[in-house]
């Protein structure tokens, strides 16, 4: 067995120690150093807030807009982007994703996407987020800046029990090196996976479907209807002996605790649901328990979009590059319906519900426009609209002077596949576009050529 010298251990402390020292110099001389200005300039700018400023300037100071125009005065000492030729746009959103929740689908233990139990309101996304996720400069190299992350939403890269109330989902930028930095709104809004009466089952025991009868099921969805119900009532008797005596004159429910925002109206309930059926009964639900409402999904929302328009319930859209739900479906049903609802009045946003291919997210969008979506309206779709469906259209959407500088810049319409991300601001800080796709993308296409 090996013994390390006592000297040697004494000069390991020491050089580690001054190490440490010139590390915490570093960072704390970081932290004081004043902030870059930038001003992109001669660029298209479209804000979203108006008409398309065509030789425009935007001014970014201390991680916000401070100046935006035609004729703005670049401060003495910015760093200038001579954006002639390119477009200014604000950074995509993408409004349902599993964003640092999960790593690899395949490997559990890089997986935290849900927990187990049907009611789960203090479940918190931001606390499980993995801020070094490789999906994240993936993403953003696609001109998405920020995300909401979804805990028990599903999608290709979810796996566990969803639950009912599968807890409270986050809104992150896409750069930072803790969650601190990445936040946004550590509760942006309650998630509800809501109930449907099935009848078939697959029994994975002898690989076949086994039928339920109707009324066995209709009982087993009105079950998780009185769950979700009965959470709710007592969130509001829970609300109330908060607002009268003492802290010891209830019992402590962190559970109950999580939901009172939800009852009071302050925190929306992003309702996951496909079929109408299903859509009408959770919009039903919301009205009664007077809950602020978010479709998310929303297959067949087209079937009731009269309702959605009346109840002012605003639709977070499945990507419209899949199948249809139904057979009889026609191929484009998915790809029409954002045009439909839109024209309806039923305010609209995409999402990628997953990972992996978050970085369709302007895609999805721009193929929704090839079917009758106006541009602006696909382009509000997955910036202006996912912000104010969330509340963060004060922060977030538009390019507007006192707004957080997500901003992308671009050599084309930051929909169209082949536009290519040129610079990217997060929090007013220029971020790189390098990530893991891009890397493998080169050094493959460097690989040596085997000899004759």
């Amino acid at each position: 067995m090996n013994r390390t010298h006592p000297m040697n251990l004494l000069r390991c402390r020491l050089t580690c120690s001054t190490i440490g020292l010139f590390c915490f110099a570093s960072v704390a001389q970081a932290q004081t150093a004043p902030p870059v200005t930038y001003a992109i300039t001669h660029a298209k700018v479209v804000t979203l807030a108006g008409p398309p400023i065509e030789d425009g300037t935007v001014i970014i100071k201390e991680g916000r807009i401070s100046a935006i125009g035609a004729a703005v005065e670049v401060p003495a000492g910015a760093q200038v982007i001579d954006a002639k030729g390119l477009q200014v746009s604000p950074g995509l959103f993408d409004p349902v994703t599993q964003m640092g929740l999960s790593e690899i689908s395949a490997v559990g233990s890089t997986v935290d996407s849900a927990e187990t139990g049907s009611i789960n309101p203090d479940v918190v996304a931001a606390t499980a987020v993995f801020p070094s996720s490789e999906h994240i400069p993936v993403t953003r190299a696609s001109g998405i800046t920020e995300v909401l992350s979804v805990p028990g939403s599903g999608g290709f890269d979810s796996s566990g029990n969803r639950g009912l109330l599968a807890g409270q989902a986050s809104a992150i930028h896409l750069a930072g090196w803790t969650m601190d930095d990445m936040q946004i709104k550590r509760s942006a809004a309650m998630v509800i996976n809501w109930p449907t009466i099935v009848t078939t089952t697959f029994d994975f025991a002898t690989f076949t479907r086994k039928q339920k009868p109707y009324t066995e099921a209709k009982q087993e969805y009105e079950k998780q209807v009185n769950q979700l119900s009965d959470a709710l009532e007592s969130a509001r008797h829970y609300a109330q002996a908060i607002g009268h005596g003492g802290p010891s004159d209830f019992e402590r429910d962190v559970k109950l605790e999580a939901l009172v925002p939800v009852v009071r109206g302050q925190l929306p309930v992003l309702v996951f649901a496909d079929r109408a059926r299903d859509i009408r009964n959770a919009v039903e639900f919301c009205e009664k328990q007077k809950l602020r409402m978010i479709l998310a999904g929303g297959s067949e929302a087209y079937k009731v979009k009269d309702l959605l328009r009346s109840k002012e319930v605003p639709v977070i859209l499945r990507p419209v590059l899949t199948e249809p739900s139904e057979e009889d479906d026609a191929y484009d049903r998915l790809l029409s319906q954002p045009a439909e609802l839109a024209a309806a009045g039923v305010k609209i946003a995409f999402a990628s519900f997953d990972n992996s291919f978050a970085r369709r997210l302007g895609q999805n969008a721009a193929n929704a426009i090839a079917h009758g979506l106006s541009p602006e309206e696909g382009l509000k779709a997955v910036t202006l609209y996912p912000a104010q469906m969330l509340g963060l259209s004060e922060q977030l959407g538009t390019l507007q002077v006192g707004k957080v500088a997500n901003i992308i810049v671009t050599n084309g319409d930051p929909l169209e596949l082949t536009t290519d991300v040129k610079y990217l601001f997060i929090r007013g800080q220029l971020t790189s576009t390098d990530n893991r796709h891009k890397r493998l993308y080169e050094k493959y296409l460097n690989r040596p050529k085997p000899v004759a």
